[in-house]
């Protein structure tokens, strides 16, 4: 019997995968750290373990997605503004 929450690790596994393109460290290093931690929890069979799994995984992808956000803003600010630096 299949487990009901195999879906949303699937989901969070693909979401995950395609966050980790654009990882500073590199897609690879990204891919193979993913797949380590996945296949650490693979034997897991707790619904509730695997809940808290979950909610892990959506607490990562929060993280990257601001961590993406913060490099296109600093990105977007050196070109459009001067460095205060400069003017002192």
């Amino acid at each position: 019997m299949a487990n009901p929450l195999r879906g949303e690790v699937l989901n969070l596994y693909k979401n995950l995968l395609y966050l980790g393109r654009e990882y500073p460290k590199g897609a690879d290093c990204f891919r193979s750290r993913l797949k380590a931690a996945f296949l650490k929890n693979k034997d897991v069979k707790d619904p509730e373990k695997i809940k808290q799994l979950i909610s892990r995984g959506e607490f990562v992808i929060k993280e990257l997605e601001a961590l993406y956000y913060l490099r296109k803003y600093r990105a977007m600010k050196q070109r459009y503004y001067e460095d205060d630096n400069k003017n002192k």
